[in-house]
């Protein structure tokens, strides 16, 4: 019998309303914020705060048609040729993403199909038919929170980032600074913790992470040492722009290991390369297990690594900012560093040592309709193939 959490309920469905209006909040805080940089005359800032936007949702928009196509020519999965949005055709497809409403049509279908299965459905919990409805409902949302993720490191947290070195390099901060970096901080846990859970959920050989403690442990650990991370990051801005070309480095570094673990998520080799070079972006924020392989080892050098940064920022701030040795600014800052990156660790071990869901319950057979053999499709192996939390 499956747990509770497989069903799709109605609380899961207010969840994604809440995620879609942070999403839209996010977006509409930075746009606000940088056409008030435009007002002020720092079109620097306005145009990277825009730059930001614009490359969460042009990648987004990629690789939403990009699935939609491969799902449309899919004949193990839509033999019949339909379209991938209903009424849709392939050019009005193209237009929908090329208007950036690819990831909003994504919402509209999944609260649609959803609002009908919770709310209106006549079938009972345990029918066939449900539970048939449940997985495919899963399915999509797993789509849209990969799409998600992919926002989250393109637009949220480069908009965290530049927000912190701007509040930190030249002094104060508008409220409608702190309100922007409020929803992008919001919408990263949102995004992680939606993500984790939905791609569990859809895939038939692993078991769903329960929700309460498991689920606190998990945010916590990747909240604290992201929060901690980039604030590092600022701050080494902050101390010399020369900086941003460490940061391309490390980007470097991750595409770079990404490329020679042989991903095979994309069914383009050119978009495989953009998907490389996004997961690099990722990996310059924090872990994720890239293949599917064992963590143990990478996770070990990375967080080394990261560790080695957090530590050295606030040494290096008060170094070669020596007027600040004694100020409380110097103070709140390593203590904010040094006690997220420890907390973010003890997060980590604690979740893997206990929390981390390790035995499969339940296994693929002909009868699992959207997650087995009936679905050996493009869909299936994405989700197979793509980020697992680490």
């Amino acid at each position: 019998m499956e747990p509770a959490d497989a069903q799709y309920t109605k609380l899961r469905w207010l969840l994604t309303v809440a995620g879609l209006l942070l999403y839209v909040g996010d977006i509409g805080t930075d746009v606000g914020l940088a056409a008030v940089y435009f007002q002020k005359g720092d079109s620097a800032w306005a145009g990277l705060t825009l730059a930001f936007v614009l490359a969460g949702l042009l990648v987004t928009q990629i690789f939403s048609y990009a699935w939609y196509r491969d799902d449309m020519s899919d004949a193990a999965k839509n033999a019949a040729g339909k379209p991938a949005v209903p009424g849709l055709s392939g050019g009005r497809l193209v237009v929908l993403h090329l208007s950036g409403m690819g990831i909003f049509s994504r919402y509209y279908h999944q609260l649609k199909k959803g609002f009908i299965v919770v709310w209106k459905s006549p079938h009972s919990n345990a029918s066939e038919e449900r539970k048939d409805a449940d997985r495919a409902l899963f399915c999509m949302a797993t789509d849209l929170s990969m799409l998600k993720l992919f926002e989250t490191f393109l637009e949220s947290v480069p908009q965290l980032l530049l927000q912190l070195y701007l509040v930190l390099g030249h002094g104060g901060g508008s409220a409608l600074q702190y309100t922007s970096m409020a929803f992008s901080f919001f919408n990263v846990a949102w995004s992680l913790t939606d993500y984790r859970r939905c791609l569990r959920r859809s895939l038939a050989h692993l078991r769903e992470m329960p929700s309460g403690l498991p689920t606190a442990v998990y945010l916590l650990y990747k909240l604290c040492t992201i929060s901690s991370h980039i604030l590092s990051y600022a701050v080494l801005l902050a101390l010399s722009l020369y900086s941003s070309i460490g940061l391309t480095v490390l980007w470097l570094l991750g595409t770079t290991w990404t490329h020679a673990l042989q991903t095979d998520f994309c069914s383009s080799r050119k978009l495989e390369y953009l998907y490389r070079a996004v997961i690099g972006i990722v990996l310059t924020f924090t872990f994720f297990n890239v293949k599917g392989q064992d963590t143990k080892v990478p996770m070990t050098v990375y967080y080394s690594l990261y560790f080695l940064v957090n530590v050295t920022t606030p040494f290096l701030l008060g170094f070669l900012k020596p007027e600040l040795q004694k100020s409380p600014f110097l103070l709140t800052v390593s203590g904010l560093i040094f006690g997220g990156s420890v907390l973010g660790l003890c997060f980590l071990v604690l979740y893997y040592l206990f929390l981390h869901p390790r035995e499969k319950w339940r296994e693929a057979d002909e009868l699992d309709g959207v997650d087995g053999v009936v679905e050996a499709t493009r869909a299936t192996q994405r989700r197979e193939n793509f980020l697992r939390p680490g």
